[in-house]
């Protein structure tokens, strides 16, 4: 990439960006962290700014970005996007880039792990031996996970990252999208209804936002039904947490891996201490190594945009 001018390349930090991210934008940029500024110095910022660094858990609003009236870029540090205005930011002519590709692995390794945590409740009989109930008898039995019918709610590039690790469980894989993707060997359900009836653990990948708000609702989990487990990497919205607790209540179904929730970091009570029910602080993407490929990707659009070159990951409304 070609050099670029630091003192004109004005960035507003307006959300967490890890420390070594941060330090680059600030070594090359013109750097203002928005949760340190007063309102007099937010002020000037905003008049300013030329790029907006935020983070997939970020909200933000057409109302927000009207603040920045020099705003070019919104650079999101994360693959999700739906806490950002898109079409608000595009109507201004102003671009929105994300981080995906470099988290597919990370996220599809747990979603495994959550799967295979629920069905063969690793955690409760962890609590199990530490409560030293094993000299009194053995742990219940478990669900078994090789061989199972898995149905995949959107295969973009983590659902299908899943699905060729769940091949090597011999799992059988089908799966719903907008539409049938050609070139996978999977079988393909035309809604999400249809395919949580059929499958043995559903494993929920789509986008957030609100076309996707609460689509797995009480009919989604009854048809999945009583011998069925819901895994859940995508977003906390996707899943209407009110039913799902109704259903873990009723044995309307048999259990859930959650990493995400609707109102992140609260999680409701009522999914904690159940032996069928696995719950993570939104982790999927958090190894070292790809927090670190994230934060490459986020300068090196940044530094691309200053440098007056083509975005290396771009997006566009859902």
């Amino acid at each position: 990439m070609t050099m670029f001018d630091k003192t004109e390349a004005r960035v507003v930090k307006a959300a967490f960006l890890p420390p070594a991210l941060a330090k680059r934008l600030d070594e090359t940029c013109t750097l203002a962290d928005w949760e340190l500024l007063d309102e007099a110095e937010r002020q000037t910022a905003a008049e300013n700014a030329r790029v907006l660094a935020v983070n997939g858990e970020s909200v933000i609003t057409a109302e927000f970005i009207a603040q920045f009236p020099k705003l070019e870029l919104i650079a999101d540090f994360g693959v999700g996007y739906d806490g950002i205005d898109v079409a608000a930011a595009h109507a201004r002519g102003i671009a929105v880039t994300n981080t995906p590709g470099v988290l597919t692995d990370d996220v599809a390794d747990m979603a495994m792990g959550l799967l295979l945590a629920t069905s063969r409740q690793i955690v409760e009989a962890q609590r199990f031996v530490e409560r030293g109930e094993w000299a009194k008898g053995g742990f219940t039995w478990t669900k078994k996970v090789s061989g199972g019918k898995l149905g995949i709610a959107g295969m973009g590039r983590i659902g299908q990252a899943i699905a060729r690790r769940a091949s090597g469980f011999d799992m059988v894989i089908s799966y719903t999208d907008r539409q049938p993707i050609a070139g996978l060997p999977y079988a393909f359900a035309a809604d999400l209804k249809t395919l949580a009836s059929e499958v043995d653990f559903l494993i929920i990948c789509v986008n957030g936002g609100e076309k996707t708000r609460a689509l797995v609702d009480a009919e989604i989990l009854t048809a999945l039904g009583a011998d069925g487990i819901l895994i859940n990497i995508a977003r906390g919205t996707v899943v209407d947490e009110t039913a799902l607790i109704a259903a873990l209540d009723a044995g309307t179904i048999a259990g859930a891996g959650l990493d995400v929730f609707e109102r992140e970091p609260e999680v409701p009570a009522a999914l904690y201490g159940r032996p069928n029910v696995v719950v993570t602080p939104h982790m999927a993407s958090a190894t070292h190594a790809t927090r670190k490929a994230m934060g490459d990707l986020v300068f090196d659009n940044v530094a691309a945009h200053f440098s007056g070159e083509a975005l290396i990951t771009p997006v566009t409304p859902y």
